[in-house]
Formats: C-alpha cells, structure tokens, sequence
C-alpha cells in the first residue's frame, strides 16, 4: 500500500495541501501551503514532468517548507507555500490550462500566491491572472516587480563581499578568483557584478552561446561543465543546479567560500557540516538568493495596499538580509555549528514567534 500524505517523510505540519484537477485542459495540480504564520502563503508554480504523483506530492512539500524559511529569513510579511503542474512544459502547456489553474488557486481566497517557477513563465502567470488576483511576478501594471533576477543577483553579490571582508578583509574581490557555475538569467548578471568588483572569473554552462557572451563581457576563463569543481578558485558560486555540493565533489573543491543563487545546493544536511568542519564558509542558499521574493513582496504589498512597486522597500529589505547573513556567520563562528543549522533556528523562531502572535490574537478577539 502507498504512503498517505501524513506519513510522508517531507510532511512537516504543512497547514494544507490541496489537489486539483480539470478534466477539459487536463490541468493537474497540487498546492502545499506550508504556513500562514507571517502573512498568506507565497510561493512559486513549477510545471514538470513528474514520474508519478507521489513525487510530485514529495516536491511540492519539500519546497513550500523551503519558502516558508525563505520568506522568514528574507523578513517579509509572508508565509511558504508551492504549487505544482503535473505535465510537460514543452507540448502542454495552454492558456486555457493556466487559467483553470488560476480558478483553482482563487479557491484558496488568497491563503496562497503563486507566481513563476521552473517550467513557468511570467506569460503563463498572466494569463492565470486573468481570473485570479492571487498570482505574483507580472510585467505590466504599476505594482509589476518584473524579473527578479537582477535583484537576486545583487543579493549573492552583496553576500560574496561579506564573505571577502570576513575571509580576506578586504572591500572589493580584487586578486580574488571565482568559479561560476551557470550563468543564466542570475549568474549572468552576478558575473558582470563580480567582474565589475575586480574579481577574475572561471565559468562554465551548458548553453554555450550564453558561456561566450559573459566570456566577452567580463574576460573569464570558460571551463567544461564537470571541470569547475577542480579550479583553482577562492569561491564557489553554485547557480545553476542544485545539489552540486556533495560526497563526489566535496574533496575537488578548493575553495574558501561557496556564494551561490542555486536552490538547495547540500545533497544532504551533513555536507553542511562537512563545509564547516574544513573551514568553508558556506553562504546559505535560501539566506542569500532571497532577492527574488523581496522582489515579488515588494509586488504583494503594492496589491494589497493600491499602490505601486517601491525600489525604496526592495532596498531596505536587502539591507537587512546583509544583516541577517552577518548575523548567522557570527553565530555559527561563536557556537561553532555549521551556518545552514543557525540560518534554519532563525527561520524557525521567526515563524514560531509569528504563530505565537496570531494565536494570541485569536484569543483576543
């Protein structure tokens, strides 16, 4: 007999997870809403091509959890949530399909927001927003953030200079060398920001045409896929896959730091503290990619309030992930545990915090 949803090993107290389908665009879908502790839930839709809907449920919980952290350490006025489309991306995905999907949300009377994800696009989420307010991440209109990924760039370079002021004390990446995996929409523009800040660059990419452009741009040495675990580098900046940080490639790293925008970069919890026991400083994923959402809240309060996108607020709330990155590196030095285990116990007591709060409200009312 199958596992049930409740005896899922990526179960974690989920507040609701719900499942839809529509039998005339074969839309089917799944939204996990982690918490709702800190505000609605928010969280990105990726459409994929599941083996089965047991991994789509394995996924879909695993990353909705991971907002709720992403959120809570990013300080905004959200709670996690994800939602997922069952299907290939490439044949079949409509409009129709999109729209059946914003039906589905609308549901949820705004407990969830959803907004583009692998497999989405910022067209898809427009067309679902043709029959739900509940979709984030447009282009048009005086609240649209647009794309995020210049933002969450500026956030893993800022990271990347706290890092060198730490481990080299220095102010700039001069003399520093680092190797960047993926340089797609972020590691793109993360590229021409480290190059910009004088440091010497080592890339590499699958698609050859964009590794040639940044290659142009910036003077790096361009490397094959699999050979940028073995350069010569200072720091690491995983930002295309995830998982690129485990038993195979953990003794070819010789870096000091890993500063990176891809999403869960340790295969497991252990490589974190594997990363510590050697003495790499090891930038928290979630923690320093969270520029992309600042970005998509700064959208969600415009909705909610009538007003418009506010650099201004992007730029506060940057500033105090910085604060926030500073503070999980102290701690991790003082109580000597690996950064990825002090970024979770902040995320943890924030939302826990929040909950305490609304149930105190509760009560009064």
């Amino acid at each position: 007999m199958g596992k049930t949803l409740f005896d899922s090993p990526s179960f974690a107290n989920h507040e609701g997870v719900h499942s839809f389908f529509d039998e005339k665009t074969g839309l089917k879908a799944i939204v996990a809403v982690h918490s709702t502790a800190r505000g609605p839930a928010v969280g990105g839709c990726r459409m994929w091509n599941y083996a089965s809907s047991a991994e789509a449920l394995e996924d879909v919980l695993r990353l909705s959890k991971g907002m709720s952290y992403k959120n809570a350490i990013a300080d905004l006025e959200m709670g996690g949530g994800k939602s997922v489309i069952i299907g290939d991306s490439r044949t079949q995905k409509t409009p129709e399909l999109f729209r059946a999907f914003g039906r589905a949300i609308d549901t949820l009377g705004g407990c969830y927001y959803s907004a583009e994800d692998v497999g989405v696009s910022v067209e898809d989420i427009a067309e679902a927003r043709k029959v739900t307010p509940y979709v984030l991440g447009l282009k048009d209109g005086p609240e649209a953030s647009g794309d995020p990924s210049p933002v969450t760039a500026e956030g893993v370079f800022r990271s990347t200079l706290v890092a060198a002021r730490r481990l080299w004390k220095q102010d700039d990446l001069t003399g520093l060398t680092v190797a960047v995996q993926g340089v797609g929409h972020v590691g793109g523009y993360l590229a021409d920001k480290l190059h910009k800040a004088g440091a010497k660059l080592v890339i590499t990419d699958v698609n050859v045409q964009a590794l040639e452009e940044v290659a142009a741009r910036t003077g790096a040495q361009v490397v094959a896929p699999d050979a940028i675990y073995d350069a010569k580098a200072d720091i690491y900046a995983p930002c295309a896959l995830g998982a690129t940080l485990n038993p195979e490639t953990l003794d070819r790293l010789t870096v000091k730091a890993v500063v990176g925008a891809a999403n869960n970069q340790l295969a497991t919890a252990d490589i974190g503290q594997a990363l510590f026991d050697r003495g790499v400083l090891y930038a928290p994923d979630y923690v320093i990619n969270g520029g992309g959402i600042i970005n998509v809240a700064s959208e969600m309060t415009a909705r909610q309030t009538g007003g418009a996108y506010d650099p201004a607020w992007v730029e506060a709330k940057l500033v105090r992930l910085m604060e926030t990155l500073e503070e999980i590196l102290e701690r991790s030095a003082a109580e000597k545990r690996p950064t990825h285990e002090i970024a979770d116990a902040i995320a943890e007591a924030r939302i826990s915090a929040a909950a305490v709060e609304k149930a105190q409200l509760r009560k009064a009312a």
